[in-house]
């Protein structure tokens, strides 16, 4: 017999009623039924009861186990007693009465407890992660992690692509991070990066002939934590193509996330056929480049029915032409409770509040009901009428939908009608208000229909709803710098090529770059990249980098556009997120096995931690800490 077990916990069935086992694992749980004790035993596989009572050789040491200690169990395999068979588990219908026990591994008391879901502080979960993560769900999640990479590469080496690993030392490149360096020993002074992407051995790989490229690649960058990206480290999966327009990359990575999706989404509906959303688009109708696609709403540009009107703050707003009004619809939310709560919302987002019209059912005045001419008379005959000249006014109702609030009493009826046929809106229903310069109040009016759309329910969250974002701006202003910069990836091709560098507006020019939207989350990202050497010089140059910084700093990518540098282009998803998406967390932790703390420190290895003082000689460098 083995030392330590026959079987794993999540082994025994029916079909072994009678045989010896040997079983090891922790101990789940431990429960005293009027002197027999029920011990749930418990490994990486699964979960077996053991049965201990007063006349087993073993239950003497038995009393004495308590939870998480590990131990080996022999004994006999039964059924279960009629009535007590637990349908949930794969062991479910037999237990094991043990004849002994071993004590391979006691535990001291649990600063958080296995069994169960209870959350604890993060502190306590990541300084005692080895513990967190024999947690059911957490280890489930770990688990899940590995099965979505495993079918990721599968499906990258079905569409053809070759894996391969790129080097983890490496040269500082311009990814829009901070990167983390490293001191090198021999080179005193000098400093290696870690690679924020594989970006530019990707590139050279197809400079190198070899056509489909992908790996599951370690990615570092230097930036402060949030809840949708780890601190110090992420993983993706990177790829690069040869001979390729972006049409190309669109049918080959398209399969390959679906499937992912469809293989654990445990039966959610993915999307098929993926939308093709420009940026401007994008922005203008959901406030972000990352569009969660489950919430309805789209807003719309409704400045025409505010100019000149009578509500003068949003009047006032378009005398500028960089102004805007957007309108967010609100199907059934036209109650004034729910209209005044998202008004404070906006004021507690820093915002003076968030105007709003409700659309509900009110009676014709007495002025109207006797002038067929009368706004509320016209507006009332074209909703209940299709073709208001044939009808007979004085069959055709007493009352109609008009708008209610500030804004509606300010602008008029008409015009208020107008925004309610643009917005296809009706009775019950509102209309939320975000005016100024778009460029500016864009990202709250994104929260804002976020927070609509769930308030109201309208987001159906049991689905996965994915999209390509396509057309981004090359280039963008940088306020600080006062200068051009890159908004995106700055290897990657202008539409307009050369053209469009020498004689476009550089902040009108759109790039061959593109993004992969999943429920409000960017989950990829890529571009058809430039492969020639004139054009990443003046695309470069634009930013403000001359000829000999473009040479120094991306020498081997320059050097290798000069000897037939194939058009290719790619991209890189990211690992981390769509296994997040998929486990069903908000929470990157949640599907890492030993993340950082939100402050980027590793408290169960004590990192970051000081150098010795040989250490620092060793590598030519002088600590000068700073006092805050």
């Amino acid at each position: 017999m083995h030392r330590y077990r026959t079987h794993t916990c999540g082994a025994l069935r029916a079909s072994e009623i009678g045989e010896t086992a040997r079983l090891s694992g922790w101990c789940h749980r431990i429960r005293d039924h009027g002197g027999v004790l029920f011990i749930d035993l418990r490994d990486h596989y699964g979960l077996t009861q053991v049965v201990v009572d007063p006349d087993s050789p073993a239950f003497k040491l038995a009393e004495t186990v308590r939870a998480e200690w590990v131990i080996r169990v022999d004994g006999r395999v039964r059924s279960r007693p009629a009535g007590t068979e637990n349908p949930d588990l794969p062991t479910g219908q037999v237990e094991m009465y043990a004849t002994e026990i071993e004590v391979l591994g006691p535990a001291a008391e649990l600063p958080l407890p296995v069994f169960g879901d209870v959350e604890y502080p993060e502190e306590t979960r990541l300084r005692y992660r080895f513990l967190d993560l024999r947690r059911e769900k957490l280890h489930k999640n770990i688990m899940t992690r590995g099965a979505i990479i495993d079918a990721m590469r599968r499906r990258m080496k079905t569409q053809g692509f070759f894996e391969f690993q790129t080097p983890i030392l490496t040269a500082s490149s311009p990814e829009g991070a901070r990167d983390f360096l490293v001191p090198s020993r021999l080179h005193p002074g000098k400093f290696y990066a870690l690679p924020q992407a594989p970006q530019q051995y990707k590139q050279l790989i197809m400079m190198s002939g070899f056509d489909r490229y992908f790996q599951i690649a370690p990615c570092f960058r230097d930036e402060d934590p949030r809840a949708d990206r780890l601190p110090g480290e992420f993983y993706q999966l990177d790829l690069e193509m040869s001979f390729v327009e972006q049409e190309d990359v669109f049918a080959a990575v398209e399969p390959v996330i679906t499937g992912v999706f469809e293989e654990f989404a445990e039966g959610k509906p993915v999307t098929q056929n993926w939308p093709r959303i420009p940026y401007a688009v994008s922005m203008q109708k959901y406030g972000t480049d990352k569009p969660d696609l489950r919430n309805p709403i789209e807003m719309q540009d409704v400045s025409e029915h505010f100019r000149g009107s009578g509500f003068k703050v949003f009047a006032r707003l378009l005398e500028d032409p960089k102004n805007r009004v957007w309108a967010i619809p609100g199907t059934g939310g036209g109650s004034r409770a729910f209209c005044d709560r998202m008004n404070s919302w906006a004021q507690g987002e820093g915002q003076p509040g968030l105007g709003y019209i409700m659309f509900r059912r009110e009676k014709l005045s007495d002025e109207a009901m006797t002038d067929p001419t009368h706004i509320q008379s016209q507006i009332a005959l074209r909703q209940l009428h299709p073709d208001p000249k044939n009808a007979d006014y004085k069959h055709g109702g007493l009352d109609y939908v008009a708008g209610g609030g500030p804004v509606a009493n300010n602008i008029g009826p008409e015009r208020v009608e107008a925004i309610r046929l643009q917005l296809d809106l009706k009775e019950g229903d509102a209309a939320f208000f975000v005016a100024g310069n778009p460029e500016k109040f864009v990202k709250f009016a994104g929260s804002a229909r976020t927070k609509v759309g769930e308030e109201l329910k309208l987001v159906d969250f049991d689905r996965f709803e994915l999209a390509w974002i396509v057309d981004f701006p090359f280039y963008e202003w940088n306020e600080d710098d006062k200068r051009v910069d890159f908004s995106h990836n700055p290897f990657s091709m202008p539409q307009g090529g050369m053209d469009a560098l020498n004689g476009q507006d550089p902040l009108t020019i759109k790039a061959f770059q593109y993004d992969i939207a999943c429920n409000g989350y960017e989950i990829a990202s890529g571009g058809i990249r430039n492969h020639r050497p004139e054009a990443m010089v003046k695309a470069f140059e634009l930013a403000g980098y001359d000829e000999e910084t473009v040479k120094e700093r991306f020498g081997g990518m320059y050097r290798a556009f000069q000897y037939g540098a194939p058009p290719h282009g790619g991209m890189a998803a990211g690992v981390d997120r769509i296994v997040m998406l998929l486990c069903g967390v908000t929470n990157l932790r949640e599907i890492s096995i030993f993340p950082m703390n939100q402050q980027a420190q590793d408290i169960l290895m004590g990192a970051p931690n000081e150098a010795s003082p040989k250490q620092l000689r060793e590598l030519h460098i002088r600590t000068n800490i700073q006092e805050k």
